[in-house]
């Protein structure tokens, strides 16, 4: 089996039949299970709705534990764990398939992403032009599978939208996320796996929409300021203090952006 979404189903989300929806409307057909630490009926009945099998996983909900125990069950060589309250364009697995084919040794591969707020798409706004602008290195595909080309896509921020990304699991660290960090877990890990064998290819297509809402972790965190904590630590493993601290004056501005 090539490749298998995984939905991580958290609570009940409004969005998660939508999700579902974008995953059975893909042009090429792919597994798809449900993971969750919060079984409940209103998950098991979407699920059943469309036939989807759903795992659950026992002890407290815990966001890298979800994710590990997620990857864990799917088939496939690739997965892509799918957030709940996001969705993916129908051609996302076609481009994963195509950029395999063109690079074998492809060991993560990520997209552009719409953002969705308010249900209107917003695709050319600053944080979505700073995004671009940082993953420049990893669109130079016959050189991604460099660890300075992939370390460098990462040194001034984490421009990976991790919804995105399909992970060829079998070929990066066990397991994959294995951060004491819990917003920037996605980016500590990333830096990891960029040290591994393996090419990063970024698809410049907005394969994925990103759904900005009240509710996302991504803005419980920036209220509790634990997003500016995780983040300037992470700065500090590439830069010294003061560069650090100047980084993190720029990201502070980009907060605004996930104000509902």
């Amino acid at each position: 089996m090539f490749h298998t979404f995984v939905i991580c189903a958290y609570g009940q989300s409004p969005y998660l039949e939508a999700c579902v929806r974008s995953l059975r409307g893909q042009t090429v057909p792919s597994q798809i299970l449900c993971a969750t630490s919060t079984p409940n009926p209103y998950i098991s009945g979407i699920m059943d709705r469309y036939r989807i099998p759903v795992i659950v996983r026992e002890g407290i909900s815990d966001i890298q534990d979800d994710w590990n125990f997620a990857l864990a069950q799917g088939e496939g060589q690739f997965v892509t764990l799918a957030h709940q309250d996001d969705m993916y364009g129908r051609r996302y697995v076609e481009e994963l398939v195509g950029a395999f084919e063109r690079w074998p040794d492809m060991t993560l591969f990520m997209s552009d992403a719409v953002t969705v707020r308010h249900g209107r798409m917003e695709r050319f706004g600053m944080k979505e032009l700073v995004k671009k602008i940082l993953r420049l290195p990893l669109r130079l595909h016959s050189l991604a599978d460099r660890e300075w080309v992939k370390l460098g896509a990462l040194k001034l921020g984490n421009p990976v939208m991790c919804p995105s990304c399909a992970y060829r699991k079998n070929y990066l660290p066990d397991p994959i996320f294995h951060s004491e960090l819990r917003y920037a877990l996605d980016w500590d890990c990333l830096v990891d796996m960029a040290k591994w064998p393996g090419r990063f290819i970024c698809v410049e297509k907005p394969l994925l929409f990103y759904r900005v809402h009240e509710g996302a972790t991504t803005k419980a965190c920036i209220e509790n300021h634990q997003r500016e904590r995780e983040e300037k630590k992470m700065f500090e493993r590439f830069w010294p203090e003061p560069a650090a601290d100047l980084l993190m004056r720029f990201y502070r501005k980009a907060y605004g952006e996930y104000e509902s």
